[in-house]
């Protein structure tokens, strides 16, 4: 299957909507994203369902366990799994999280890395690794926190620094950068105005959950609020429209 990019408004595809995408016209959607730890070794019905979706249109990829900040080897079985997919689904794009998830075992969930010149060697290093290993440039997401590890830079500089060296590509997640500024209490704007606009390959939106005034929990679970839109808006401004795909997981 020939590769391809994507442009437009995308949507996270997630097996609930498989039959509702099936018919030409069910979605608006430009574009689909997967999570091919989701998919690896799917057959039957629904490998079918996925392969039809995709000759109709482009896909991404959005992994969930690569453990990229994490010190342990980084997983080659499943790097070549995932390379196997790309290739055989015509993807182009293949995102992951800018975290660490697993530690003498999986973690099941996305835990804060170091924002320091450490990390940033150690983690360009592992990026180079698999993007030569997928034949792809790799593109980081920035995730949501809810603690922060020592470092001496602060998350924009951080992120700046490990696009540079890895020589790899962004995926910027609106909300994530919102929920972000909240916890933490920095300018989302000025992160925005920080990033290197040939670097950013696509962008998330998404809703979370309003812990506190000051907390706020990404969830995939609600509505896309103004702020985030605003945000989405202003980073339009001044980077650009980029492709921008929408993650709903319930509700």
């Amino acid at each position: 299957m020939q590769a391809r990019f994507v442009s437009g408004a995308g949507l996270g595809l997630r097996r609930g909507l498989l039959a509702a995408l099936q018919e030409d016209g069910a979605s608006g959607a430009d574009f689909l994203e997967v999570a091919p730890e989701n998919w690896i070794g799917v057959g039957g019905r629904l490998g079918r369902q996925l392969r039809a979706l995709s000759e109709r249109r482009p896909l991404l990829c959005h992994g969930l366990s690569l453990n990229l900040g994490g010190f342990a080897p980084l997983d080659l079985e499943l790097l070549r799994a995932i390379k196997a997919f790309l290739d055989a689904h015509g993807v182009l794009g293949y995102s992951e999280h800018l975290s660490a998830c697993a530690d003498h075992g999986q973690l099941y969930d996305l835990m804060p890395l170091p924002f320091s010149e450490e990390s940033v060697v150690r983690i360009a290093e592992r990026v180079r690794i698999v993007q030569d290993l997928l034949e792809r440039p790799l593109i980081i997401e920035n995730v949501s926190a809810y603690a922060q590890l020592p470092g001496e830079l602060d998350e924009a500089s951080f992120v700046c620094a490990v696009l540079e060296r890895a020589d790899c590509q962004l995926l910027l997640d609106v909300n994530n950068l919102y929920v972000n500024s909240i916890n933490f209490n920095f300018d989302a704007q000025a992160y925005i105005a920080a990033l290197p606009s040939e670097r950013i390959a696509y962008l998330h939106v998404a809703g979370h959950y309003d812990q506190a005034a000051d907390l706020k929990i990404d969830t995939h679970g609600a509505p896309v609020i103004d702020p985030v839109w605003a945000l989405l808006a202003h980073a339009y401004a001044r980077h650009g429209v980029r492709p921008t795909l929408l993650e709903r997981d319930f509700n």
